[in-house]
């Protein structure tokens, strides 16, 4: 058997050369030329599209510019050939500020000739006030689009319709079915549409999230959990310079009740409470026979949540003033997203997909920030659940500088094509 022979060290370093010029041409593929073709020339009608959106005034209490953006979507949805229908909610979560009125929800179902479940989600109702939009309507500058709610989240309504379009277009229908819902009430924490989108993500492959990216286009894996704590003391009203003994002060209790809860936070395992608001008290001469407070609660997992309001309970048995009664409420206003294991292998494929771009894809593993909608759309799922698919942008909750970046809509498209298609083919397992 004859021997190899090292190269002399003079060629080394070109042969080193050209193995990473070969690998590179490895891993940066060519992006697929007619999604790519296609994607280019779907910008300018997602723009068309986006701006309609925005043209019409949908914050969470605005039912009726609610009702009106809802019909849009949904008529969007079956010139694409869905089967559509407008919700109204019915399965209610009241939290302690839920209106009395919840917006619609559309929701479309197109059906394949393969097996695999896919669900795109983003909701269509914004933080702002009616008559606000005037003051921030569409337009383009430069490289960005602005407009009220138009990263959080109209942007990501007019994505996943645009995909949708350009999947028609392809004429791919290798999925089993493509399911898309746009909720109404994201911004008040979804008291309407929490349980639908658990029930309808539950036996889903994929669901991908279209809220927006952030300045850089980051995919989220895990969001934070966020939670509300109301304690609420009941004491007894007397003259508080005359006879303040006849009273039981409620703002006494109150205040030994708060001392008591504020070391519960876990900063190393992501659990926070912090008391953040109280009132007690009606005029300065009488004890206060009533006092509330409220805390924020963050939280990386769900068993946290459940564990903190086991506490919450536990401590309020121990009472400064015993004649004093103490409640405490707990809800969870949006469950924490946790990342699985299918969640990172189909993120990570999203990275080999931006590659082919040229581009590079972050992926947030960690939780960094609020919670969306896509931690209800996770609860009760085996698939994987991206957040994040949206446009790039920055500004929300802004009413003068909300904005989405324009050179992100060709990529996005692209991505978010690729991922339905390469999933229904089994090209991402």
């Amino acid at each position: 058997m004859p021997r190899s022979h090292p190269a002399p060290s003079f060629l080394r370093p070109l042969i080193a050369s050209l193995w990473l010029t070969c690998a590179a041409t490895v891993a940066h593929a060519e992006p697929v030329a007619d999604v790519h073709a296609l994607a280019q020339k779907e910008q300018q009608p997602l723009l068309d599209t986006l701006r309609d959106l925005v043209s019409i005034e949908s914050g969470s209490q605005d039912i009726e510019g609610l009702n009106q953006i809802a019909e849009r979507v949904a008529g969007q949805l079956k010139q694409l050939g869905g089967a559509v229908e407008i919700l109204q909610p019915t399965d209610i979560y009241r939290l302690d500020d839920t209106p009395e009125k919840i917006g619609p929800a559309v929701h479309a179902v197109f059906k394949g000739t393969g097996n695999k479940k896919i669900m795109l989600i983003a909701h269509m109702d914004t933080v702002y006030l009616k008559g606000m939009l005037k003051d921030q309507p569409f337009r383009i500058d430069g490289d960005k689009a602005y407009g009220l709610g138009i990263a959080d989240d109209k942007q990501g309504v007019a994505l996943i319709l645009h995909t949708v379009a350009l999947l028609q277009k392809l004429n791919f229908r290798d999925y089993g079915t493509l399911t898309v819902l746009t909720n109404g009430d994201e911004e008040i924490s979804s008291p309407g549409w929490r349980n639908t989108i658990t029930r309808l993500a539950s036996d889903q492959d994929v669901v991908f999230s279209f809220e927006g990216g952030g300045t850089d286009g980051t995919l989220r894996l895990a969001t934070s959990g966020i939670g509300s704590a109301y304690l609420t003391v009941q004491g007894k009203s007397s003259h508080a310079g005359a006879r303040p003994e006849g009273g039981i002060n409620a703002l006494y209790e109150l205040s030994h009740q708060v001392l008591q809860m504020k070391d519960l936070s876990k900063p190393e395992q992501g659990l926070k409470l912090n008391w953040t608001v109280s009132k007690s008290g009606t005029n300065r001469n009488v004890i206060p026979a009533d006092a509330t407070a409220q805390a924020d609660a963050r939280a990386l997992k769900v068993s946290d949540f459940d564990e903190l309001e086991k506490t919450l309970q536990d401590k309020i048995k121990n009472r400064l003033l015993p004649d004093s009664k103490v409640a405490l409420k707990f809800e969870v206003r949006r469950p924490p997203l946790e990342a699985n294991e299918t969640s990172h292998r189909v993120a990570a494929y999203g990275k080999s997909i931006y590659q082919e771009l040229g581009m590079s894809l972050k992926v947030d593993e960690k939780a960094t920030g609020g919670g969306t909608d896509a931690a209800f759309a996770a609860l009760k799922t085996k698939g994987a659940v991206v957040e994040g698919m949206g446009l790039s942008g920055f500004g929300a909750h802004s009413n003068d500088a909300e904005y989405v970046q324009l050179n992100s809509i060709v990529p996005r498209l692209y991505l978010a094509t690729r991922m339905i298609m390469d999933l229904s083919t089994g090209k991402l397992k």
